[in-house]
Parts: structure tokens; sequence; C-alpha cells
């Protein structure tokens, strides 16, 4: 079933308890409280989802598709193995969500909660995480690709044996993170002050990205 009109919480509720899933396009759902429905399978298209609460709601395998969802709840929500494509979801709240086997791609997370999730199997590319609360999250043997850290609360992540292409660390809180083993040669780490390497021990750097470490020592690498 396609829907493109703008319904209320009761239509929804009435099509979740039917347990087919169900494809939105272009409806706005601002606001709206979906806490603890039956979304598995849904579809979200182009929608706008600004302040929309899907708070322990089933989400399984559903899928965000260029939505604008900025200030959205997802405490407790599970998305296992669900999508997140293009779109904002700027200062949304996933505290506690259950993201395994979740893709998310093209996407603006700018000050994003995912503090308590459970990320077994998170992939991310070209995701804006800039400013985003993350602590104890796993990337370990994982490829992230052209994803935004910067200024992001890292605390206690583990990136052991990951591949971090094209990403930034500029300016990331790193207290407790571990980079053993991974790959940083493609990773912007501007902010690391020399008296912070000690959090990348075990890590694979350029020969560039040395040489600004050493050079505020006043040394030279030739």
């Amino acid at each position: 079933m396609t829907i493109d009109a703008t319904p209320t919480r009761a239509e929804l509720a009435h099509l979740s308890r039917t347990g087919e899933p169900v494809t939105l396009t272009s409806c706005d759902l601002d606001g709206l409280d979906l806490s603890g429905l039956d979304l598995t399978g849904w579809i979200f298209e182009r929608c706008t989802l600004k302040g929309t609460v899907f708070n322990s709601a089933r989400l399984e395998s559903a899928r965000f598709a260029g939505c604008r969802a900025a200030g959205s709840s997802f405490v407790g929500a599970d998305l296992l193995d669900g999508s997140i494509e293009g779109g904002d979801f700027s200062n949304a709240n996933f505290r506690g969500t259950t993201l395994t086997d979740v893709k998310i791609s093209r996407c603006k997370m700018t000050g994003a909660d995912l503090t308590d999730v459970q990320a077994i199997g998170l992939a991310l590319e070209d995701v804006l995480l800039v400013l985003a609360v993350l602590p104890k999250l796993s990337f370990r043997k994982k490829t992230l690709t052209r994803v935004d850290f910067s200024d992001a609360d890292l605390r206690a992540c583990d990136f052991r044996e990951a591949v971090l292409d094209e990403c930034s660390l500029r300016e990331a809180h790193l207290v407790d993170c571990r980079f053993e083993d991974a790959d940083l040669r493609g990773a912007d780490l501007g902010g690391v002050k020399l008296t912070d390497a000690r959090r990348f021990k075990g890590a694979l750097i350029s020969k560039a990205q040395a040489a600004d470490l050493l050079g505020q020592l006043g040394l030279r690498v030739m």
C-alpha cells in the first residue's frame, strides 16, 4: 500500500495492525507520536519527519529515503536490517536504538545522539556526524568512507583494524579510543596535538600526518 497524503496517528496505527508493509511518499508527519507502533518493512520516501517520535517502535527492515527528520526521536526503537539513505537527521535522538545491520549513507546527522545503541554490523558512508554523540561505539575492522566525525564525542570508541577513508576526526573527543592497527592515512587528524598522539598508538598514519605532529616540536620530516 502506498500513501501520499498527510495521515493521522490513528490512521497509521490502524495500518500498522494489518501487518502489511506501507510506503509513505512525500507525507508530512511532522511532530506525530508513532511510539510503539509496528512499522516493520515500512518505507518512508521524501517524508517530513521533523520532531516525529518513533520511540520503542518496531522498524525492522524499514527504509528512510530522502527524509527531513531533524529533531526526530527513535529512543529504544528497533531498526534491525533497516536503512537511512539521504536526508537530514540532525539532532535526532537514537539513544538505546537497535541499529544492528543498518546502513546509513549520504545523510546529515549533525548533533545526533547515538548513546547506548546496539550497532553490530552498522555501515556508514558519506555521513555527516559533526558534533554527534557516539560514545563506546565499535567500528572494529570496518571501512568507513567519507564520514565526518569533526567535534564528535567518540569517547571509548573502538577503531581497531578499521580503515578511515576520506574521514575526518578533526577536533573530535577521543578519550579512551582504541586505534591499534587502524589505517588513518586517509583521515583528517587536524587539531590533534603531539601530546595527544598516544591515543593513536599502533595506528598507521602517513608521512605528512607524522610531519604535522612533529612540526609542533619544530622538527621537519624530509
